[in-house]
């Protein structure tokens, strides 16, 4: 069996080298690491526009024309973006349980603020805004499990 010293000098060489698979093995023991890869997955922000009932519809749903830029943007209505979960994890609030929010309701945001946690395979990983403007709802509970591409935040743009 592999001693925690040589396990350790193991992971430190995978960290600084940026492996992300390590497969060692001779007569008398095997050792395979994995790990997540270095860089955070970046958040996806896609605006779905809400189903829209109208009498003049055959099928009883419409959906508002994007607009020319092809943003996700309703061309009528708010520009808003959505945050959703770049991987399945659980989902932080803050950075321990004692601790404030990232961010609330009505908070102000830009590119590089860290709107969340997420909590995947024991690595904590930072969740960025990537846009400028205002917190508008907070669609997560803290503690809640999240999957892939599920919407944790809107905010409406500056």
């Amino acid at each position: 069996m592999i001693d925690q010293d040589q396990l350790k000098e193991l992971i430190k060489l995978m960290v600084e080298n940026e492996l992300t698979e390590l497969d060692l093995q001779d007569e008398s023991q095997c050792v395979s690491l994995k790990r997540q890869g270095s860089a955070v997955p970046q958040p996806v922000y896609v605006q779905s526009p809400p189903a829209v009932v109208g009498p003049e519809s055959g099928s009883g749903t419409t959906t508002p024309q994007l607009d020319a830029a092809s943003t996700g943007t309703p061309s009528t209505g708010d520009p808003q973006a959505v945050i959703e979960s770049p991987m399945v994890g659980t989902f932080y609030t803050a950075s321990t349980p004692d601790a404030q929010p990232f961010v609330e309701h009505g908070d102000q945001v830009n590119p590089d603020t860290v709107v969340c946690i997420i909590e995947a395979m024991k690595v904590f990983n930072e969740i960025k805004a990537e846009v400028s403007g205002t917190i508008d709802k907070v669609l997560i509970d803290n503690g809640q499990a999240v999957e892939f591409g599920q919407s944790l935040f809107t905010i409406q743009s500056a």
